[in-house]
C-alpha cells in the first residue's frame, strides 16, 4: 500500500510538469497568436498610410488649356509609367471628349521651379462623349519627376 501510494504521489509529481508545460505552451500559442494578428493589421494600416502619403507626395499637377477645355476636352486619372528601358517617361491619360475634338495638343512638363523639361506634340481623335487612354510617351532623357506640372495646350 504504500508503495502504491508512493508511486501515486512520484507519478503525480513528475506529470505536473509535463501538464503544466502544455498549458503553457498552450498559452503562448495563443498570445503570440493574438500579437501577430494586431501587429498584421498594425503593420497592414501602416503599409496603407505610407502609400497615400507617398502618393500625395508624388503628385504632378496635370491641366488641360482653357481652350481644349472649351474645345470639350476634359481629363480623368493620369498616371505615370515606364518602360523596360526607361524610368517615369510615359504618361497615360485618361481623356474625356465633351465635343468631336480631331487635333494635335501639345503636352509640357515643368519642374517644380518652374523650369520646362519636356515636350511632346500628340494628335489627339474622339468622339462627343468618348473616352480613352492614350500614352504620351516623352523620349527616353525624359524622367517624369515628382510635384512637376504638366500642362495640356
Amino acid at each position: 500500500m504504500k508503495k502504491t501510494a508512493a508511486l501515486v504521489i512520484i507519478f503525480s509529481i513528475l506529470a505536473l510538469p509535463i501538464t503544466s508545460c502544455n498549458w503553457t505552451k498552450d498559452k503562448s500559442k495563443k498570445a503570440i497568436h493574438k500579437t501577430g494578428e494586431i501587429i498584421g493589421k498594425t503593420g497592414s494600416e501602416f503599409g496603407d498610410g505610407v502609400y497615400k502619403g507617398v502618393k500625395k507626395t508624388f503628385e504632378n499637377e496635370v491641366k488641360i488649356s482653357a481652350q481644349l477645355k472649351a474645345q470639350g476636352l476634359d481629363l480623368g486619372e493620369v498616371l505615370i509609367n515606364s518602360t523596360d528601358s526607361t524610368i517615369d517617361n510615359i504618361l497615360t491619360a485618361y481623356i474625356i471628349f465633351n465635343d468631336n475634338f480631331d487635333q494635335e495638343v501639345t503636352i509640357k512638363i515643368f519642374n517644380e521651379n518652374g523650369k520646362e523639361y519636356g515636350r511632346l506634340k500628340k494628335y489627339l481623335t474622339g468622339e462627343k462623349d468618348d473616352a480613352k487612354h492614350f500614352d504620351l510617351i516623352f523620349n527616353k532623357h525624359v524622367n517624369i519627376e515628382p510635384k512637376s506640372s504638366i500642362i495640356i495646350e
